[in-house]
């Protein structure tokens, strides 16, 4: 008997929350992601038409997930500017276990790599979620940039940025 008394209240609660108004809210097709929507990466050229990596490895040493991998090149001279500065190898990013932290694009002193808006094409095999230099390349022109560089980003964290604008005691704005 106690089995049927519970299964009648267990089809209570059931009912209950069946005809309850839902507390969340379903995304709708036709809504828009936010500006700050991250699906890949995109590694981009100097004003020069230079890549823009230097080679420094701090995306591949600030990596959580470490699936970054940065070979670089000897320091030679620029074609462009006739400085003498760094030049990468290979480049190769897996986006298997990435986990979108945005570190590598803030930590990059020359605003080399970038997140983009638009989610890599889907593939049969894991090689096709290892973003190559030429992959990298490719998806610089070929889809949106979110809404960040690393030098923006390490601006929109500095403490300094906004002193001019704060007061200079916090408890006199509470008690006016």
């Amino acid at each position: 008997m106690r089995y049927v008394s519970g299964a009648w209240k267990a089809m209570r609660v059931t009912l209950v929350n069946f005809f309850r108004t839902p507390t969340t809210e379903m995304s709708r097709p036709h809504e828009t992601r936010s500006d700050r929507y991250r699906a890949s990466f995109a590694l981009v050229h100097n004003e020069h038409g230079e890549e823009a990596c230097i080679g420094c490895k701090l995306c591949e040493n600030i990596c959580p997930s470490t699936v970054i991998t940065v070979v670089s090149a000897k320091k030679r001279e620029s074609p462009a500017t006739g400085k003498k500065r760094g030049w990468i190898d290979d480049f190769t990013l897996d986006l298997q276990a990435c986990i979108y932290c945005e570190l590598c694009v803030a930590v990059c002193p020359t605003d080399a790599i970038l997140m983009k808006r638009v989610q890599e094409e889907p593939g049969f095999d894991r090689e096709d979620l290892v973003l190559t230099m030429d992959k990298l390349y490719a998806n610089e022109h070929g889809k949106p940039a979110t809404w960040a560089t690393g030098s923006s980003l390490r601006e929109h964290g500095d403490p300094k940025r906004n002193l001019d604008k704060a007061p200079a005691d916090p408890t006199a704005e509470a008690t006016e």
